[in-house]
């Protein structure tokens, strides 16, 4: 049988938020995957994974620079929010939002362009900064969003300061549309994206395992549940439609009316315009997001409970 430490209960309930003797039983069942026994919780109904995931548990400042039809957004970590308020802190991850345009997001090529105003790489830089400060950091995301016609709208969500903040969102809008005219719309769908948290802008973008696993995880809760088998399937389908709508843009309701669906919008944007209108892409750094904050007395306790 496969030992689960109480460093694999953690983790697993910080991830689920079930309870640690579930966590533990999970582990077991699955032979210590984690991934297996997210699902193995959530078939069982003792758990809120999806939703809680991608809580925030790290400090730092999210960062962003447009360009013209260009722009990248950074997540830099540091282990307090006193760091984040430091202004040598908030100078650096400016910086790096702004060299991030020119390597179109490459985090590894990011790391080692020369810092301005100084004989050190970013990541020499960095190293510096920590040494100044005495406080762990890190560079640890960086993404880039370019359109072809018309603009990459923004929004930072808690900001600090322009251009940083704690969750930071890029949308390409493709037009020929004058950039002015969908600029409100823009920001608007920036801001959607940063509360509604999509994972695709459509159904085909959509990971096909994400996908699978879903329906595998829908037909054993509707098994479990007593349904038929012949019904089952439909029940599925039924359920597989108001997954999409939460994960992909196009389909999710519009955070601004709460009512209308974000494609309804574009297309009424569009036709107003008299010409098309379409989401290239998106990103979304939320400050922190999967990292989980150390908690110095939960071993102890997980140990106590039944010896894992």
């Amino acid at each position: 049988m496969t030992e689960i430490s109480a460093g694999q209960v953690k983790a697993l309930r910080e991830k689920t938020g079930a309870g640690m003797m579930d966590c533990k039983r999970a582990l077991g069942e699955t032979a210590g995957d984690m991934e297996a026994a997210v699902d193995w919780l959530r078939k069982k109904g003792l758990s809120a994974a999806a939703k809680k995931a991608g809580r925030v548990a790290a400090d730092g400042l999210i960062g962003m620079a447009v360009d013209g039809m260009r722009a990248a957004v950074v997540e830099v970590n540091a282990e307090t929010d006193f760091v984040a308020r430091n202004d040598a802190f908030k100078a650096f991850v400016t910086t790096v939002a702004g060299l991030a345009l020119d390597v179109e997001g490459n985090i590894d090529a990011l790391a080692a362009l020369p810092y301005p105003g100084t004989d050190r790489s970013v990541a020499e830089q960095l190293t510096h900064l920590i040494a100044t400060i005495g406080e762990n950091m890190a560079l640890r995301r960086a993404a880039f969003v370019r359109v072809d016609q018309g603009l990459v709208a923004t929004y930072m969500h808690s900001a600090s300061a322009e251009g940083l903040g704690r969750i930071g969102v890029l949308i390409g809008i493709e037009t020929t549309a004058d950039p002015t005219v969908v600029a409100d719309l823009g920001r608007k769908l920036a801001m959607h994206v940063a509360a509604a948290v999509p994972t695709a802008v459509s159904r085909a973008e959509v990971d096909p395992k994400s996908v699978e696993r879903e329906r595998d995880i829908l037909i054993e809760q509707a098994r479990i549940s007593g349904k038929p088998e012949a019904i089952i399937e439909k029940m599925v389908e039924g359920r597989l439609g108001k997954f999409y709508e939460e994960v992909c843009l196009l389909e999710q309701v519009y955070v601004v009316d709460g009512e209308s669906k974000v494609k309804k919008v574009i297309d009424a944007a569009a036709k107003e315009a008299g010409v098309p209108i379409t989401v290239s892409r998106f990103v979304r750094f939320a400050l922190g997001e999967g990292i989980q904050k150390k908690q110095e007395d939960f071993a102890a306790a997980v140990a106590g409970v039944g010896g894992a």
